[in-house]
């Protein structure tokens, strides 16, 4: 019996691509990778759905330098597909080695996306995964040059898909002949492929082009306010936002919060100037219960440090500094 290892985001074609290896005898394992971008809940459903082994692993670092310089450049926003699936695949193609699978696959589907998965596309990700000749695409392959797995015999290439084009016809035909229950729709899940994320990062990036995890993390978190190219400001929208910011902050890092009223933990990020520290007490106080008053007291912290400034909410033109 073949062994393989598969990429696995937990939508339908990843799902289905595991199954269609799954129901031809093919032993099958799936990895998800963890980045600031995406995570692996989908696909741990999804592998407990198909009862298949999944392993998890954390990319985070890595992934985010490719982010920032990648080879074949990005898509309609910040989305750099083809260098993000030859990572995972080079990645995988690691785990294959060290684990001894026979090879890899995934759940592309031939011209579903016009910039990532033309031929051309799909050949640039083999090539530069490092394992060119180890990577099957169940989905298309009796669409494809064959592969040395079917010439092998690890897998039956009369048993493999023709699936082309943006349509899921045939994907939600498949989960329903297959009984695959309830399943998540196809794409999605990636925040480099929306653009009020995009204008986030693309932000971030020019003005903090060493910017990590930890800074991405809080692209993801409440509203987001270049007040100055040294100050960033990110808000809480609830309280599980305002506890999220509170943990992702560094002793440099300045909380604010208004002092009599409810409303958002301000967290700001870099070297502001006084003017910049009175705009993002305006903001705090604008986006809280007391932005009917004419002047809100707010506080304003670093580590044992505090001060507490009065100011008047915040005007609408400040307001609209919000990034993405």
């Amino acid at each position: 019996m073949s062994k393989a290892l598969g990429l696995l985001s937990g939508g339908l074609d990843s799902s289905l691509a595991a199954l269609a290896l799954k129901r031809q005898g093919v032993e099958v394992t799936c990895v998800s990778f963890v980045t600031p971008f995406f995570g692996s809940a989908k696909a741990e459903k999804a592998a407990d759905r198909l009862e298949i082994p999944l392993i998890v692993r954390d990319i985070g670092e890595i992934h985010l330098q490719m982010v920032k310089a990648p080879q074949f450049g990005y898509g309609k926003n910040m989305n750099p597909c083809i260098d993000c699936h030859a990572m995972m695949f080079r990645l995988a193609g690691q785990i294959m080695q060290e684990q001894g699978f026979d090879f890899l696959f995934s759940g592309e589907v031939l011209g579903q996306r016009p910039m990532s998965q033309n031929p051309r596309a799909l050949r640039s990700v083999a090539e530069h995964s490092g394992f060119p000749d180890r990577i099957l695409r169940p989905l298309s392959a009796r669409l494809l040059p064959r592969t040395p797995m079917e010439e092998q015999g690890l897998v039956d290439r009369e048993r493999l898909l023709d699936i082309q084009g943006r349509s899921r016809r045939r994907q939600d035909e498949l989960a329903r002949e297959w009984d695959m229950g309830p399943y998540p729709p196809s794409g999605g899940g990636c925040l480099l492929t929306e653009k009020g994320f995009s204008d986030r990062l693309r932000d971030l990036l020019q003005s903090d082009p060493a910017a990590g995890v930890r800074e991405v993390q809080l692209l993801k978190t409440g509203r987001y306010f270049r007040l100055s190219p040294q100050a960033r400001l990110f808000l809480g929208r609830n309280q599980e936002e305002n506890q999220a910011l509170e943990a992702l902050a560094r002793p440099t890092d300045r909380l604010l919060r208004a002092v009599d009223f409810n409303g958002p933990l301000g967290l700001l990020v870099g070297e502001p100037a006084a003017p910049e520290l009175r705009d993002a007490a305006a903001l705090i106080a604008v986006y809280g219960q007391g932005r009917a008053q004419a002047t809100v007291e707010v506080r304003i912290w670093t580590g044992n440090t505090q001060d507490i400034v009065t100011v008047a909410p915040a005007e609408r033109a400040l307001k609209a500094s919000i990034i993405g």
